[in-house]
């Protein structure tokens, strides 16, 4: 599959994994907690439609207030929430972040969330045919973590991706609360073999490799049958690295193409929805044309305003605001 532009499919950016409610600590002294939403695929899908390209969200809710709470806020970005489901008998995820001088640490509710009850047969339903219809497809290491049968819904979401021509994009979003680093290993490989464009960390990538040099982690990406990838460096900027197969009637290896896109410096006061945002406007940008390395660019932008805010959807900027910084 290659990177196009618009074609005739109605929806541009669709996200399967777990949404959630964040109480995020706004003082490192005290405990007073600001009220605003999470989940790293869901702040992908609304980063993704304030740059301005048509989105789609699957996941599951309990049927509380905090899965209202969730859906209004979808409603008002614009998401379409037709592949959710509400299941009664579970709950909807919540987190609370807190700050130090390590940085933002996360502790999680979410153990037998809705969200984690997701399976291949509620994805054979409107989910399906949504991703069918999606230019991208976008699944996150916490959308494959949040529990077995979770897993297994990602992998069966890639086959219908393939299936429909859908492009997919795979953050590595690395959570060993969630799973051991032994079958994180496994899994994440495994679905970096299966998908257009690979989105990790340079934090990810070293625990997971124990590589360090970006050019080493891109690398090992292509190695393991990505096309794309984009090294999220956090306040160094990104790597971009493409590969750039023989030309036509000749032999050899695939040469690759990599360009840094250089951080930007920026008064930081939560960087916790930063990789989501830079995620979503990657996409967006690609869905509108952009190629690669501009799309990089424009996403890295983005994602340094993110971070001048508080909590992971609150601080997503528009794509007024990035057009304005750049």
């Amino acid at each position: 599959m290659t990177l196009t532009t618009r074609h005739e499919k109605n929806i541009e950016v669709v996200a399967l994994g777990e949404a959630m409610v964040e109480f995020n600590q706004t003082s490192p002294d005290q405990p007073q907690y600001l009220q605003g939403f999470g989940g790293d695929t869901s702040n992908a899908t609304i980063a993704a439609a304030r740059a301005g390209v048509r989105t789609a969200y699957l996941t599951r809710l309990g049927d509380d207030a905090f899965a209202q709470q969730l859906r209004q806020l979808w409603h008002a970005e614009g998401v379409n929430t037709d592949g959710i489901e509400v299941d009664a008998q579970a709950p909807t995820g919540i987190y609370f972040v807190t700050h130090g001088p390590a940085g933002h640490a996360f502790s999680y509710r979410r153990a037998d969330s809705a969200a984690s009850k997701m399976n291949v047969n509620w994805l054979s339903g409107a989910p399906a045919a949504i991703i069918g219809r999606a230019k991208w497809l976008h699944v996150s290491g916490i959308s494959l973590a949040i529990s077995e049968q979770a897993c297994n819904t990602v992998f069966a979401a890639l086959d219908i991706a393939r299936r429909s021509r859908t492009l997919v994009s795979f953050d590595s979003n690395l959570r060993l609360k969630l799973w051991s680093i032994e079958r994180a290993r496994i899994h994440i490989a495994n679905t970096v073999s299966r998908c257009d464009l690979f989105l990790p960390s340079l934090e990810d990538m070293t625990t997971l490799t124990g590589l360090t040099d970006p050019e080493a982690i891109t690398r090992w990406s292509h190695d393991q049958g990505a096309p794309r990838v984009v090294l999220k460096l956090g306040a160094q900027g990104a790597l971009v690295s493409e590969q750039r197969l023989p030309a036509s009637g000749k032999t050899g290896l695939p040469q690759y193409d990599s360009v840094l896109i250089p951080g930007r410096n920026v008064n930081m006061i939560d960087a916790g929805g930063a990789g989501d945002c830079f995620c979503g406007n990657i996409l967006a940008r690609l869905t509108l044309g952009d190629d690669l390395v501009a799309a990089a660019r424009y996403a890295n932008t983005a994602a340094s305003l993110a971070v001048q805010n508080w909590g992971a959807v609150a601080c997503l900027p528009t794509a007024q605001q990035v057009r304005a910084y750049l």
